[in-house]
């Protein structure tokens, strides 16, 4: 996690200024750079949180919808240099049926997986917990699961979640698949966290204004 922390730099600040100003200048490039640390099948935060059902449905959408953005960029990296380039072009190609199709609807709900994840670790960071079971990220998941996927998903999966956070693994566990196994105290991996999430947010924020501005956020319940 901590290579990925310090890739960013400081280009999340630039990013977050230019949703301020209506545009999102997120180079698709960052983008891609910042999801081995988040998702899975890079030894990401994703992959931290285990293979519970719980994470099943988060996990199946990340990947899945990187593959398509992925895909879009790679057809014509000079075209699509920046996430805002692909949103564009797509309204113009798809007309009536955008936003709800191509990258742009992977990317929506990629979003929202990706906040999914910062939210997590955001109380987790704070110092959030079940003050009777501390060790535990049951709360700290159904707060993130609250504010970034809970009112697009449908019933069966909002029961499904909220049954099968007691598969999550141990903070403590958590923690130590961050640092790659190493033994290190809570405090430093939490200080990691805090540099990591202020890089990352800037951007996933600029995202959020993104499709605000653009009218392409969508509420259906999957």
């Amino acid at each position: 996690m901590s290579a990925i922390v310090w890739r960013l730099g400081g280009s999340s600040g630039r990013a977050g200024r230019g949703a301020a100003d209506g545009q999102c200048p997120v180079p698709v490039r960052l983008f891609q750079d910042v999801l081995p640390g988040l998702c899975p099948g890079a030894t990401g935060i994703g992959d931290c949180l285990g293979t519970p059902i719980v994470y099943s449905p988060v996990k199946a959408d990340l990947t899945g919808n990187i593959k398509k953005i992925r895909a879009v960029y790679d057809s014509n990296p000079a075209k699509f240099k920046t996430l805002q380039n692909i949103l564009e072009v797509e309204k113009e190609l798809h007309g009536s049926a955008w936003p709800k199709t191509g990258a742009t609807l992977a990317l929506m709900w990629l979003k929202r997986g990706l906040k999914f994840i910062l939210v997590l670790l955001q109380s987790i960071s704070d110092g959030e917990r079940d003050e009777e079971h501390p060790n535990l990220i049951r709360v700290n998941a159904l707060k993130a699961y609250e504010i970034a996927l809970k009112k697009y998903h449908g019933w069966m999966l909002q029961k499904l979640f909220t049954g099968s956070v007691y598969a999550l693994p141990y903070k403590s566990d958590l923690l130590k698949a961050l640092e790659k196994g190493k033994e290190v105290k809570e405090e430093e991996s939490i200080e990691k966290i805090h540099q990591f999430l202020a890089r990352v947010t800037p951007i996933l924020d600029a995202i959020y204004e993104m499709y605000t501005k653009m009218n392409a956020e969508l509420s259906y319940k999957a």
